[in-house]
């Protein structure tokens, strides 16, 4: 397709715009007296380009599946975001002045309790990620000819992330994909590394598959050409390096340290003033442009979602809980065609392999970049495109961290499995060992973590996850476990399940995956001590199943033992303790892996680090002492 240049009074309205926005920031932040306006600056003609020339958008309907995406990644800049949401009609202009007020949703950073958000930013090096997890939806699942947009300031792109999103994008030929670098020169503190050195960028960014077009970032006709060249471009994404500076058309502040996250104070009067002379018309209104009709975004349903065929197992069978998972979530596949996988690289240890297997369309290898595999993951997810289900060993998603907690801020619904959990995973040794991921994942807001024990229960986990709400988290184990669970054996979230009792039961056993069993060895050999001990597996350890741990364990005279493979700190031996802090007459013994262990065989690992069955014979007899 042909570039039409934009006419003259096109340019000049857009020009305006631009300065209006640049206004609109510095009110906000004095009204707030705090903010960043002149990040905000650097940005006002990209943005006024992008809302009112370039990019397709609902104003009833922002989240409109059909309409262009735009991320944010320098969240900091949110003021101009909202600012061109007000001036393309959505809200009035007056609302912006409520910036970081409690009662309002136009908050520091942007997050989606605004309507027209997709996903938190702010914590630097994301919005990449999300905009290609966005960009990959719409290019093979949806077909649809939505784009998608994200702006990355220069500072952030010293993130590992943003390069490892970078990779992702030119890998799989994202030609749907903009990404815009502010290069405004000047980090929080300081200039940044490359400063002005456009070139460098250019050269990077090419390296990495990208359609690399060096702009000034000032100059409307030179991003309005930009931006036609990314759309006409195929088989690569597309990234505009823009020129820009901070603090632009401000006298006396335009490309000037220490003016980061300062709101102008006694300054503010005279910039505005000056802007508004560079306005030529001040009653200019541009509108964004509407969505294109010729191929829409189709509608999908990803509620209800269930296994195409129940459990089918045997009483004893001897199934590792990754292996389950891999089977369920080809099921759940059969049943939606919207459940997705994806992976970093693990996907024949974490068993993903089984969806890639049945349906290779829907699975999406991220490579070694767990940062970039949990950020394209929100982004797929987002408008509610998608059921994605995350998996490595459970010990890697710790690096990406960051990420996960800013999913829970984007609202997402992305379920993380992970497998190789503690060190029953044996010879591989501490490195892979995950240990410290349910702690991780317990401090997510609203989030739901599985602990399957065997295959039955884990084949329903998934199929929980994927109709819960929030961050779900399933920790698989790598040993086999035998399966205990009749396959008809209802699950619920936050119902745990009792697996031995007796009447005469004098301490109740508390354990997941792998220490599940040990718990059931230790009440066999208990037995023969003439002490009967009764087990719970919890199923949930997020939201835990309290009162039937204070229920049962009263009835078994309020001694608990509680064994976990995962160290003390944060796992389910603490969620265990914090549900009893509120009643008497409880004593609990937690066993936990103590220490860094050391590669060796899994029976041996777990004896020498205190979490096997002779272990708890061993606690018992002592609680049974006080």
């Amino acid at each position: 397709m042909s570039y039409h240049k934009p006419e003259a009074k096109t340019v000049q309205d857009l020009k305006d715009v631009a300065h209006k926005l640049r206004i609109h920031s510095i009110n906000a932040t004095e009204a707030s007296k705090s903010g960043h306006p002149t990040s905000c600056s650097s940005l006002a003609e990209i943005m006024s380009v992008l809302f009112f020339q370039q990019m397709r958008l609902n104003l009833k309907h922002p989240r409109d599946p059909s309409s262009d995406r735009f991320i944010l990644s320098k969240g900091h800049a949110a003021p101009i975001l909202y600012a061109a949401w007000a001036e393309a009609g959505l809200f009035p202009i007056d609302e912006l002045k409520n910036l970081r007020k409690i009662d309002s949703d136009l908050e520091g950073h942007p997050t989606p309790r605004l309507n027209f958000i997709d996903v938190g930013t702010g914590s630097l090096g994301q919005g990449v990620a999300v905009g290609a997890g966005m960009a990959y939806v719409g290019k093979n699942f949806d077909k649809a000819d939505y784009r998608t947009y994200v702006v990355v300031g220069d500072g952030e792109s010293a993130e590992g992330s943003v390069w490892e999103s970078l990779h992702f994008a030119g890998h799989y030929g994202l030609d749907n994909l903009c990404v815009i670098f502010d290069v405004n020169r000047l980090g929080q503190s300081e200039a940044t590394s490359l400063q002005h050195k456009m070139d460098v960028y250019r050269d990077r960014l090419e390296a990495f598959g990208f359609n690399a077009l060096v702009v000034d970032g000032h100059d409307i006709e030179e991003l309005c050409k930009a931006l036609h060249c990314a759309e006409s471009t195929k088989n690569k994404p597309t990234a505009i390096i823009a020129k820009t500076f901070k603090g632009k058309d401000f006298p006396q502040i335009e490309d000037k340290d220490s003016w980061h996250g300062k709101p102008l104070g006694d300054k503010a009067s005279t910039v505005i003033k000056h802007l508004e002379g560079l306005i030529v018309n001040p009653n200019v209104k541009l509108s964004p442009k509407k969505i294109c009709k010729i191929a829409l975004a189709p509608e999908v349903d990803i509620t209800n979602v269930k296994l195409c065929t129940p459990p089918n197992y045997k009483l004893g069978d001897s199934v590792a809980t990754r292996l389950a998972y891999g089977t369920a979530l080809a099921k759940i596949a059969a049943n939606n065609d919207r459940v997705i996988a994806l992976d970093g690289d693990t996907k024949n240890s974490t068993f993903s392999d089984k969806l890639r297997n049945a349906y290779p369309e829907r699975y999406i290898e991220c490579f070694i970049a767990e940062q970039n595999l949990v950020g394209v993951a929100i982004g797929t997810a987002c408008r509610r495109r998608t059921v994605a289900f995350v998996s490595t060993f459970a010990t890697f998603f710790t690096r990406a961290f960051d990420q996960i907690r800013m999913g829970a801020i984007s609202q997402t619904n992305v379920n993380f499995v992970g497998s190789h959990c503690g060190c029953s995973i044996g010879e591989d040794g501490p490195s892979q060992m995950g240990l410290e991921d349910v702690a991780m994942f317990r401090t997510i807001p609203g989030s739901t973590i599985f602990y399957p024990s065997d295959a039955v229960s884990t084949e329903r986990a998934v199929e929980l996850a994927a109709n819960t709400k929030g961050v779900c988290f399933i920790r698989t184990s790598r040993p086999n476990t035998a399966v205990i669970y009749n396959n008809d054996e209802p699950f619920t979230v936050g119902k745990g399940k009792i697996v031995r009792q007796k009447p005469s039961d004098e301490v109740l056993l508390i354990g997941a995956g792998i220490t599940l069993y040990e718990c059931l060895t230790a009440a066999e050999q208990l037995e023969k001590e003439c002490i009967t001990a009764r087990v719970i597996d919890p199923f949930t350890v997020k939201p835990l199943d309290v009162d039937l741990i204070v229920e049962q364990g009263k009835q078994c005279g309020g001694r608990i033992v509680v064994v976990e493979d995962h160290y003390q700190q944060g796992g389910l031996g603490e969620a265990v303790l914090s549900a009893l802090a509120e009643h008497r007459n409880f004593v609990v013994k937690h066993l936990y892996v103590p220490t860094v262990p050391r590669s060796g065989p899994p029976a041996v690992l777990i004896d020498m680090f205190g979490i096997s069955a002779r272990n708890i014979v061993c606690a018992v007899n002592s609680i049974l002492k006080k």
